[in-house]
């Protein structure tokens, strides 16, 4: 089962997601996509780490996307 939500970052759209691993744990999974032309979207690498629940996951993805966003958008 994944879980997602879609948050919007200045001119981006943050597709947080967590998938579930092994163990019961779950993975973050960040699609990064430019509201603006060129709208292709992108998937960000995201620091796996061990996430109890969907929505510690979906933080995570959320809090390295507005990181991306920062640094490289």
């Amino acid at each position: 089962m994944e879980a997602m939500t879609v948050f919007k970052h200045q001119n981006y759209e943050l597709q947080c997601s967590a998938k579930a691993a092994d163990g019961g744990k779950f993975v973050p999974v960040l699609t990064v996509s430019k509201q603006v032309w060129p709208t292709r979207p992108r998937e960000i690498a995201v620091e796996r780490g061990d996430h109890a629940t969907p929505e510690d996951a979906i933080e995570a993805a959320h809090a390295q996307g507005v990181e991306w966003v920062l640094n490289f958008g």
